[in-house]
This record gives C-alpha cells, sequence and structure tokens, in this order.
C-alpha cells in the first residue's frame, strides 16, 4: 500500500476519533479502539493478526503504567481524606504571610499536585482560595488562578499523572529523566504564571452571584467555612465536569491534621527515590551492589509502593485508622482513574495499530522531509490535539503514537527522548478551553463565564504552555 494511502488512512482516522469524542460523545476510551480497528482494517493489518495487535498494544501499554498510575493515585487519596491537603496549604499561608498569600496556594497547587490529580486538587484547595478570599475581601481569581494553573501545569508534565506516565513509556524516555529534568522546568512554569496571573487578575471580572455569596457571605449563603467543591465524576480523560459545592464532610476519628513536614516529606520520598535510581544507573558502575539496591528502589512502581506503605501508616494507622478503614481509602482511589488507565491502555493500541500497518513510517517520512525539529513536532502535534479535542491526556497518548517511530528513527539519547516528553507536556499544557473538562470545573468552581474564563485561564495555561516548551529547547543541547 502507498505511503499516500496510509497517510489518508492515518488522517481520516484521526478526525474520526475527533467527530466520535467531541460531536458524537463518545467516551474516549471506546472511540481509540473502534478507530484503532477501523484504521488496521483499512490498512490492511490481516484479520487474523488484528485481535493479537489490539492485545499487544493495550497489554504492553498497561504492564507499564497501569500500577504506577493506580499507587500515585492512592497515595493523593489518602493525603486527600486525612486532611493532609488542607493543612499543608494551610501551613504554607501561614508561612508566607498575607501579602504572599497568593504565591503560597500558588506553591501547595505545585506540591499537592504531583500525587493528587488535577480536579481532585481543585476540589481540595479551591475552598481554601474561597477562604482567603472572604477574610481578604479581594477578588478570588487572585487566589484561584495562579493556583489552578500550577496544578494543571504537573498534571501536563510530569509522572505518576497518567499522561505523562503513557507518553514517556511509548517513546522509552526515562520517567526519572523526565522527573529530574521536569521538576525544575515546571517549578519556572508555575512561577511565570504565577506572575503573568497577577497582571491577568488586576481587573475584575463578572461573577456567578451563587459563588459569588458562597465566596464572601452575602445574605443567602453560609458565613461560615466555604464549602468543599466536588464533581461528579471527576474525570482526565475529556468528559465534562459539572462543580457543585458542598459542605465538607467530617473528619471522622482524625484528632488533628498531618504536620506540613509530614506530607511534604511523603511526597517527596518517591521522587527522590526515583531520581537516585535514575543516577545510580547512570554514575554507579555495572553490578554493583549500590547500584542494583538503588536501581530496584528508583524503579517507578517500587517508590510509589514505598510510598503507599508509609502513606497509610503515618497518615492513617497513627492516626487512628484500622486496617479496613486503609484499605477502604485505598480502593476509593481506583475507581476514578480506572477509565484513565483503559484510556491510555487504548492509547497503547492506536500506537501499535499505526506500527503494524506501516502508518507510523508513512508518517515518520512526511515529518522528517518537513524538517523540524523533534522537539517541535512534539510540541505542535501535542498542542494541535489539545485544542481540537480538549483533553491533556488524549493529547498526550496520541502524540506519542504518532511520533514514536519518527523518534525511534532519529536515535536520540534517553535524556533527548525525556525532552520530548516533556515538549509534548507543554503542547498539551497550552489551550484549554471550552471543550476541556478542566475549563470547566475552574471556571465553575470561580465563578467566571464563558468570556473571562478564556480571557484568563486559557490566555495563561497558553502562556504557560510555550513558556515551558521554550524551557524544553534552552535544554537541548545540554543533553
Amino acid at each position: 500500500m502507498s505511503h499516500t494511502t496510509l497517510l489518508a488512512i492515518a488522517v481520516a482516522g484521526v478526525a474520526t476519533l475527533l467527530l466520535l469524542i467531541l460531536k458524537a460523545k463518545v467516551q474516549p476510551f471506546v472511540a481509540l479502539v473502534v478507530v484503532s480497528v477501523g484504521v488496521a482494517l483499512a490498512a490492511g493489518v490481516p484479520a487474523a493478526d488484528l485481535v493479537k495487535t489490539i492485545e499487544d498494544g493495550m497489554g504492553a501499554t498497561l504492564g507499564h503504567i497501569a500500577t504506577i498510575i493506580a499507587l500515585g493515585a492512592m497515595i493523593g487519596r489518602i493525603i486527600e481524606l486525612s486532611g493532609g491537603a488542607h493543612a499543608f496549604a494551610h501551613s504554607l499561608i501561614e508561612k508566607f504571610g498575607s501579602r504572599r498569600t497568593p504565591l503560597a496556594l500558588t506553591v501547595a497547587g505545585f506540591v499537592l499536585g504531583i500525587p493528587v490529580f488535577f480536579e481532585v486538587g481543585l476540589i481540595i484547595l479551591m475552598p481554601i482560595a474561597y477562604g482567603v478570599a472572604r477574610a481578604s475581601r479581594k477578588p478570588l481569581l487572585v487566589y484561584a488562578l495562579p493556583m489552578g494553573a500550577a496544578m494543571l501545569t504537573v498534571h501536563a508534565f510530569l509522572p505518576p499523572h497518567p499522561g505523562a506516565v503513557a507518553a514517556t513509556e511509548a517513546i522509552g524516555a526515562s520517567q526519572g529523566l523526565v522527573l529530574l529534568m521536569g521538576i525544575p522546568v515546571t517549578a519556572v512554569v508555575v512561577l511565570l504564571g504565577h506572575l503573568l496571573s497577577r497582571r491577568l487578575t488586576r481587573r475584575e471580572y463578572p461573577m456567578d452571584p451563587a459563588v459569588y455569596a458562597e465566596v464572601y457571605g452575602e445574605p443567602g449563603a453560609d458565613a461560615g467555612t466555604p464549602g468543599r467543591a466536588e464533581t461528579s465524576p471527576p474525570t482526565s480523560d475529556g468528559g465534562h465536569a459539572t462543580a457543585v459545592l458542598t459542605k465538607p464532610a467530617p473528619s471522622g476519628t482524625d484528632v488533628r491534621p498531618p504536620s506540613f513536614g509530614m506530607v511534604l516529606a511523603l511526597i517527596v520520598t518517591p521522587i527522590l527515590l526515583i531520581l537516585l535510581g535514575t543516577i545510580g544507573e547512570n554514575t554507579l558502575p555495572e553490578g554493583s551492589t549500590p547500584r542494583a539496591v538503588l536501581t530496584v528502589l528508583g524503579a517507578p512502581m517500587v517508590a510509589l509502593l514505598i510510598a503507599v506503605a508509609l502513606c497509610g501508616y503515618f497518615l492513617g494507622a497513627r492516626r487512628g485508622w484500622d486496617r479496613a478503614r486503609i484499605a477502604e481509602v485505598m480502593g476509593s482511589a481506583l475507581p476514578p482513574v480506572a477509565m484513565v488507565i483503559l484510556v491510555a491502555g487504548a492509547g497503547g493500541v492506536f500506537g501499535k495499530v499505526l506500527v503494524a500497518s506501516g502508518i507510523g513510517d508513512a508518517i515518520a517520512d512526511v515529518l522528517e522531509r518537513t524538517g523540524l525539529p523533534a522537539l517541535l513536532l512534539a510540541f505542535l502535534t501535542s498542542l494541535a490535539l489539545r485544542a481540537a479535542q480538549g483533553s491533556a491526556t488524549v493529547a498526550l497518548i496520541t502524540t506519542a503514537g504518532i511520533l514514536t517511530p519518527l523518534l525511534h528513527r532519529a536515535d536520540l539519547s534517553t535524556g533527548q527522548l525525556s525532552l520530548v516528553a516533556l515538549a509534548m507536556g507543554a503542547g498539551a499544557l497550552a489551550l484549554s478551553h471550552i471543550n476541556d473538562a478542566g475549563y470547566w470545573m475552574f471556571t465553575k468552581l470561580a465563578g467566571l463565564d464563558v468570556a473571562a474564563g478564556l480571557r484568563t485561564w486559557t490566555v495563561l495555561t497558553t502562556a504557560m504552555g510555550c513558556a515551558g516548551f521554550a524551557l524544553t529547547t534552552a535544554l537541548w543541547p545540554l543533553v
């Protein structure tokens, strides 16, 4: 089959995928599988090999990422339900002082965004922003905008978030190097986002009366602690979420929330283990005992498993939770991420089909002839898919599937591939607009209308995505 025909099939497949998700409102997992089957048959994959191709793509992808995503979700859930996230944010506000409260909430969003999924983090921290805005009588957006953008940045760039994990594994990058380079890159992007948000929030925007009453305690609203924001259900896979304000649930048997240092240590532990494993593999002699130990402890699955055990003990058992309660909390983390894991697996199927059908090589030929650097192609492809269908996770997974043949042909180093993964994350961060669940969730909780959301949230995330790409470009000569 000619390259022209294969490329036409690929274009038709991506167009069909977008139509199914955007127009027909088909769940992204189902849409990816349907399109993968259609593309495989149209491209001439033998019917006898079709099922095996799908199984291989699903199995190879989930074998790497399912455990990591599930363990990361458990860590976030324990920190959330133990009261650790609220305690951490309030401690930062006290340490930074009232004048720098927006920066304190931005830092809280950045740090808590590592183990906690974006939607859940927004649910946890938005009531704190409500309380601060009420006390200061300043616009809610001053506090909420940089905080929310910080969490979305981490969601797009760093493991253990599903899109970052799936893209990193698909292209053969190192999760340790992605963290080693991605954490400082993300920190700078978040700081730039904080500075830009100060300019964007100089003017006031119209605010939904119900949210205004909830935040500022106007007549008809409870003037006490702001309600907890919930969505039903929170999604990271392109589904729209509707925000509802309810009162926080009682904390049960907990006497007091965990300390700032405890929460920070538990968040940092798996990151340090993964980084030590990466450093050990690159600096210690092969076959040495220290290298073997660090390699095992630094494997993302092992590092996160250790962190889950530590969270269960220090945030659960030591604070009065029995084993049944700890197991219940861990189990409650899995249903919200189950569909995300399946979407990631379906993305792996799509990538496998592209390779097995020869479409991947055809795309690689075309992209090579453009003369554009791999880093720029990664950013632009992810940006286009993010703008078209809304989900950062789907954009990252699909981009990885499209570009993997080209990246393998380019014979890039592990460090270069890790920067390519970060460039994909930069594209997935930008252009969060009306087809993104995160856009609707933030604007509903912040009380913004569509126009105000586009002028603030969309502008900020796009600027931060471009800044992230510029930073990865600056690092390229160093690897």
